[in-house]
């Protein structure tokens, strides 16, 4: 029988190549709310929600300067923050856009609803919020079925507060 994974195994944190840790730690820090944790000079940072360790790892070891991959290639598509529901999911993505930051698109997907953006070096950024297991969408079958429609980001926004955390 082949390995499977146990079911509480989680991705832990995403560690990224940047071109300029400053401006990296500034759209991380600033724009999406994550605390700087630490800071190795100008070659690495650790930033987290809520104090754990790191959730987000930058550094420029091998990308000072660097630019972003050109489509057609391989390698991050995006980077996904789970948020705890609906009304912390409005408040970043209320953030991203008084920050300025493009929103590239927003879906249902059924099982959850996420916001599409990119960060300053080109790297995909998903913010979502996961439904309740038993909110899924199933055939008759029992099996997932997930969809990408539409979501309707003024719905989303309006649940947005405005209070300091």
């Amino acid at each position: 029988m082949p390995y499977t994974a146990p079911a509480g195994t989680r991705i832990g944190h995403i560690h990224l190549k940047v071109a300029d840790l400053d401006r990296a730690i500034g759209f991380y820090q600033d724009v999406l709310g994550f605390e700087l944790q630490q800071r190795y000079g100008d070659q690495a940072a650790f930033l987290s929600a809520g104090g754990y360790h790191h959730h987000i790892g930058l550094n420029t070891w091998s990308s000072k300067g660097g630019s972003p991959a050109p489509d057609g290639h391989t390698g991050l598509f995006h980077a996904a923050f789970l948020y705890p529901d609906r009304p912390a999911l409005a408040q970043a993505v209320a953030q991203v856009r008084a920050a300025g930051v493009p929103i590239e698109g927003a879906a249902d997907h059924g099982v959850s609803e996420a916001v599409y953006l990119s960060d300053p070096d080109g790297n995909g950024i998903e913010l979502y919020r996961d439904r309740a297991p038993e909110d899924w969408p199933r055939g008759p079958d029992g099996a997932l079925e997930m969809v990408n429609t539409r979501l309707d980001l003024q719905a989303l926004l309006a649940e947005a507060t405005f209070e300091d955390n």
